[in-house]
């Protein structure tokens, strides 16, 4: 079985090569290629990632390469975890929104925006070049905003599946609480990428016995405080949401903090270096406990399992990024929803959704409106249908805010948008 990595030079890298050294037997890899256009963070992740391979006996070899048609030519599932613009373009998303009083954040409001504006064509791109050297590869997009960026891709007819690492982290938190292994819980999880809310939490199967009251009686003050969002607002919804959700909750009290201290890109920038002078060390052959803090926690799990399932094997029951097809109601059929499906080698199936409460509905309704006009924008280009992205976000919806916001999302990524 060959997997390929795009964006194989990322830091994140060591975590998934770890992932896949120690679950073998749920996908038995037999080559990994790491395809990056930086050829000196591929050096280095690529030495890490064959001395992690090493250390742990795994029998498969490692590959890496600039060329991307080399890299795809033959592979069974396409990973995507690209940044386009790197962590410098990160650094203005979470920025220059900050400016006009409104959350600067790489996958929410503008900033996500602008982030999908740079990325779909190249993901696109990317993908058609998959198509045409190996038709049959499953795609995997963990690149943000993976939903918009899925269904980009779906609606361009790629093999293609959305993943998140949000639905494992929780899956793993309340395993813990609970005392049981992460296998028996089972998440009613729906939403949009970034815009989830936990309704349910089932043990041994998905129509297992719900246990999210008993989580939140027993535990629900250490629960609100990992989101931090109050314990009373989780009593009075009854749910989990995601910590996405703190952005739309407790907005204003967001852009207050993150005016008061360096970006979060600024912190990864930081971590990135130390951890590529860790890479470089050649006694290292394990990640190091850095990575932890670098974000994407469970992405090997998770990424672990989808490919595995999509290749006929692996856990049947994923939470995944895919068309919604009547999933719910309230929203299109070709809107892309995050929600736990059932995945095989014919792709990912959304199992059944409770009704949802209008609370959340009206939510998710307004923020797919957005990823279309996103979308569009991402495809077509113009800075009319940026504005009207813009305007049509539950975080914006001003338009003195969103012609400010137009101005500078365009001056910050004239470099990366070729109708600009």
């Amino acid at each position: 079985m060959k997997l390929t990595v795009v964006g194989g030079g990322s830091t994140y890298t060591p975590e998934l090569v770890d992932g896949f050294a120690r679950l073998r037997d749920t996908l038995p890899v037999g080559e990994l290629v790491l395809m990056d256009p930086a050829q000196d963070r591929l050096d280095l992740v690529g030495g890490l990632a064959r001395r992690i391979f090493a250390r742990q006996d795994h029998p498969g070899r490692i590959t890496t390469t600039t060329d991307l048609d080399r890299a795809v030519d033959g592979a069974d599932a396409v990973l995507l975890q690209l940044r386009v613009g790197g962590q410098a373009a990160r650094e203005q998303d979470e920025t220059w929104p900050l400016e006009c009083g409104c959350v600067g954040q790489e996958t929410t409001g503008a900033g996500g925006l602008a982030k999908a504006l740079r990325t779909v064509p190249v993901v696109l791109d990317i993908a058609e070049r998959v198509r045409r050297t190996n038709p049959q590869a499953w795609i995997i997009d963990f690149t943000n905003p993976v939903g918009i960026v899925t269904r980009a891709l779906l609606q361009a007819g790629h093999k293609a599946v959305g993943l998140c690492n949000v639905a494992i982290g929780l899956q793993r938190k309340f395993a813990a609480l609970l005392g049981v292994e992460p296998p028996e819980v089972h998440l009613d999880h729906v939403g949009l990428n970034h815009l989830t809310w936990e309704t349910g939490v089932r043990l041994g199967s998905p129509e297992g016995e719900d246990v999210l009251p008993k989580l939140l009686t027993e535990h629900g003050d250490r629960i609100a405080a990992d989101l931090r969002l109050p314990r009373a607002l989780l009593d009075r919804l009854g749910v989990v949401p995601s910590y996405y959700l703190r952005y739309y909750y407790a907005h204003d009290e967001v852009v207050r903090e993150l005016g008061t201290k360096p970006s979060r890109a600024a912190e990864v920038a930081a971590m990135e270096r130390q951890l590529l002078t860790m890479y470089a060390d050649p006694s290292l052959d394990e990640k190091p406990a850095l990575l932890a803090k670098r974000g994407g926690a469970y992405y090997s799990e998770a990424a672990v399992e989808l490919a595995a399932a999509l290749l006929g094997g692996g856990t049947p029951y994923q939470v995944v990024n895919t068309y919604n097809r009547g999933t719910l109601p309230f929203l299109p059929d070709d809107a892309v929803i995050e929600v736990q499906a059932a995945v095989g080698p014919q792709g990912a199936s959304p199992l059944p959704v409770p009704s949802v409460d209008p609370l959340y509905a009206g939510l998710m309704a307004n923020v797919t409106t957005y990823e279309d006009l996103a979308l569009e924008a991402a495809l077509h280009g113009g800075r009319t249908r940026v504005f009207r992205a813009l305007l049509s976000h539950p975080l914006i919806g001003q338009y003195e805010y969103a012609e400010a916001l137009t101005d500078r999302l365009i001056a910050h990524n004239r470099e990366h948008l070729a109708w600009a």
